[in-house]
């Protein structure tokens, strides 16, 4: 029987959730609305299998992977696609391959009010959806289950989501059934509460006195590929309406203060991908070619995990601008080692409980006294300092 003890040990895959045959487990969301297992002991007969599927741990499965990915630069062929994409829309490339056989592609789009959660997509125009970045852990609801139904009719399926995401896949799926299911992962920061991110967007709308009816997390359009700004559109104003970062939800983001427990320790934080193909933004492109992105639209950086992948990508590079590119000029962060979690992320979620939205963003947002203080005295500084 699983029984998690320590927060940080459960990512919320839902592999558990999946496997139990008796509907034993449920996932229920925390404070923050990061989702975990419950087991309803009446109808639990100790079987084991969710022990034995869990693969958020240091044992998880890279039997397969090569001894080193290969790495490229990508970029698509299509500007449009590229400009309507987070990097370098080299997962429309792959994904493409895999709808163009028949195939099915799992991602991350919204539901209700944009509540970030995994979709099946089989068209191009529902595939769509899945692009640019939504940074908070997306609801996989029966996501797995699907995956597992649409192998056993014989499907091609493509799931795209963070590695702690398709290493659960993985190991629910097995190897019986892995020959069609291709993994592509990408290289995660962390995943934000979802809870924080639905109470935001309320806030903003509170502030705004309208419906928020469209949200870009990252707007690369407007502010170049290398900007982390927010834009959002408003049901009353043609026009989109850009969020100043000092008030925004990407602040808290990268304070790294409402991630999950588990993404302080990552164990997929390496080369050794839990899935075939890796995709992230080709952060130090200018190492490789200094002619390759200078116009800021936007780069991909892909790491191609096993033969499988080399198979898909093969198939892929049709629509792509690639070069090669040496693992070591490529190593961000998060390929290294985990995002660390702020000292006080116990006490962020504690105020949040007791407290609410408005609080936390005025005490660790940067509208905080504080840190207005700490700004206008930096501006001080530089004026009397001419």
């Amino acid at each position: 029987m699983i029984e998690i003890k320590n927060p940080a040990d459960c990512c919320g895959c839902t592999a558990c959730v999946s496997i139990c045959t008796h509907g034993a487990i449920t996932m229920f969301p925390d404070a923050l609305g990061f989702l975990y297992p419950v087991v309803d002991n009446s109808k639990c007969i100790d079987c084991g299998l969710c022990e034995k599927v869990c693969s958020f741990n240091e044992h998880y499965d890279c039997s397969l992977n090569l001894s080193e990915p290969d790495v490229y630069g990508a970029r698509h062929k299509d500007m449009k696609e590229i400009e309507t994409s987070r990097s370098g829309a080299a997962f429309i490339a792959i994904s493409d391959r895999i709808l163009e056989c028949g195939g099915v592609v799992y991602g991350v789009g919204y539901t209700d009010h944009f509540r970030v959660v995994h979709k099946r997509a089989v068209t191009k125009q529902e595939r769509n959806e899945f692009k640019g970045s939504k940074y908070v852990q997306s609801d996989l609801g029966d996501v797995f289950k699907q995956v597992r139904r649409d192998l056993k009719d014989g499907l091609t399926v493509l799931f795209s989501g963070t590695p702690c995401q398709t290493a659960g896949l993985k190991a629910y799926i097995g190897e019986q059934l892995c020959q069609n299911l291709f993994l592509l992962d990408i290289v995660c920061h962390g995943v934000p509460a979802p809870y924080v991110w639905h109470d935001y967007l309320a806030y903003l709308e509170e502030k705004q006195g309208d419906k928020i009816n469209f949200v870009d997390f990252r707007d690369k359009q407007t502010f170049g590929w290398m900007a982390h700004k927010e834009t959002f559109r408003f049901a009353g104003n043609k026009h989109f309406s850009v969020i100043n970062v000092k008030e925004s939800f990407t602040f808290l983001f990268y304070q790294h203060i409402m991630f999950r427990a588990s993404c302080g320790i990552c164990y997929f934080c390496n080369t050794k991908r839990p899935s075939d193909i890796t995709l992230a933004d080709f952060w130090g492109w200018e190492k490789t070619n200094p002619d390759f992105n200078a116009d800021n639209k936007g780069a991909s950086l892909i790491l191609v995990n096993t033969d499988k992948g080399r198979k898909l990508f093969k198939k892929a590079e049709i629509d792509l601008n690639i070069i090669p590119a040496q693992l070591e000029n490529c190593l961000q962060p998060n390929l290294q080692h985990p995002s660390i979690i702020h000292p006080k992320r116990l006490q962020f979620e504690k105020d949040y409980i007791k407290k609410g939205f408005s609080y936390i963003m005025k005490k660790y947002g940067k509208q905080g006294w504080k840190m207005r203080v700490k700004q206008m005295a930096i501006r001080l500084l530089r004026i009397y300092s001419k």
